[in-house]
């Protein structure tokens, strides 16, 4: 089974709130208090994209109505909130060839003679306390922090040249509960690309999982960020699911219930025939071992279906009817 799904289109906050770069104070309050308006979720109670639009212009406009905040973004983009480590990153390029970050002696950020941040001029970063140097993969924790952070070490000449990580991006993906059964492919179109993805029987409602690199573009030769995907899986007309359990009700007429007989019950693979006891009480639930939703990521196991009857009694009885219930009930 092969879907289509757009997600994720990025937008720049000027494209959220309609106006250029050049835009004035007062044309981006202008827009913000229009589309504010016009996205609040409480008067569009139906609309279920209604607050993830008003969170966006809101966002778009906590930047853009900020002086110091709209500069960083326009000069580094979506990027803006790391505006800082660039800014820090490009003094260390300048001061790379003293063989330091710092300026201090070549011991780097933090203080003349004391602990701080530095690079041997060969892209390898180190962290200096007290006089004891841990260099490169050795560090522990540190290359790791800078590779999280900063997206990757340069080799060789050129002092601490890192690339920033990209944005990660988050979507949500709508399943039915039938299709969250089955394992299945998907595409799903991510700024444009496409992208294959094999979506294994038995996820649950609000799980995440994370497609390493689809994020944004790194900047500066950094790593693309994740994209991560949370499913949101639909309520089903027939089944509610809790855990990998599946409950139904099913309908039994009076007679049914009384004398016993045989009902035909829907499950997640087609029906099957259930012999209903005589007496069968209303609320009666009778347990179908391995007929619930597939176990996630274990081959051939499922969880159970649980069947609860409901008896239903006659509507309008002929007179006839009547008397024989009667005669029922002064027998008891």
């Amino acid at each position: 089974m092969l879907f289509v799904l757009s997600i994720l289109e990025y937008k720049t906050y000027n494209q959220v709130l309609g106006v250029d770069k050049t835009a004035s104070q007062d044309d981006i309050k202008k827009a913000f208090r229009k589309l504010a308006r016009k996205y609040h979720p409480d008067l569009n109670p139906n609309d279920a994209t209604a607050k993830d639009k008003f969170q966006a212009i809101n966002e778009a406009n906590e930047v853009l109505s900020d002086p110091e905040k709209r500069k960083k973004y326009d000069e580094y983009g979506e990027h803006w909130k790391h505006a800082d480590e660039f800014e820090a990153q490009k003094r260390a390029r300048q001061q790379a060839g003293a063989g330091g970050f710092g300026g201090f002696g070549g011991t780097g950020f933090g203080g003349q003679g004391g602990a701080g941040f530095g690079t041997d001029g060969g892209g390898t970063y180190w962290y200096s306390s007290d006089g004891q140097e841990f260099s490169g993969s050795s560090a522990d924790g540190f290359s790791d922090f800078f590779e999280q952070m900063f997206g990757h070490r340069t080799r060789g000449g050129g002092g601490a040249n890192a690339g920033f990580r990209g944005q990660d991006f988050h979507a949500d993906l709508n399943l039915s509960l039938r299709n969250a059964a089955q394992t299945h492919k998907q595409i799903l179109t991510v700024n444009g690309k496409n992208v294959r993805i094999t979506i294994p029987a038995g996820v649950a409602n609000g799980q995440v999982i994370k497609l390493k690199g689809y994020g944004g573009e790194g900047i500066n030769g950094g790593p693309a960020g994740d994209l991560y995907i949370t499913f949101v899986i639909a309520d089903d007309p027939a089944f509610k699911r809790l855990g990998d359990d599946l409950y139904v009700d099913v309908d039994i007429d009076l007679y049914t219930a009384l004398l016993g007989g045989e009902k035909l019950v829907d499950t997640l693979e087609g029906q099957v025939k259930l012999k209903v006891k005589p007496e069968t009480q209303n609320g009666t639930k009778v347990r179908l071992k391995g007929k619930g939703f597939p176990v996630y990521k274990k081959e051939g196991q499922f969880g159970d279906l649980i069947v609860t009857y409901s008896v239903k009694l006659p509507t309008n009885l002929t007179e006839q009817q009547k008397e024989m219930f009667r005669k029922i009930q002064s027998m008891n």
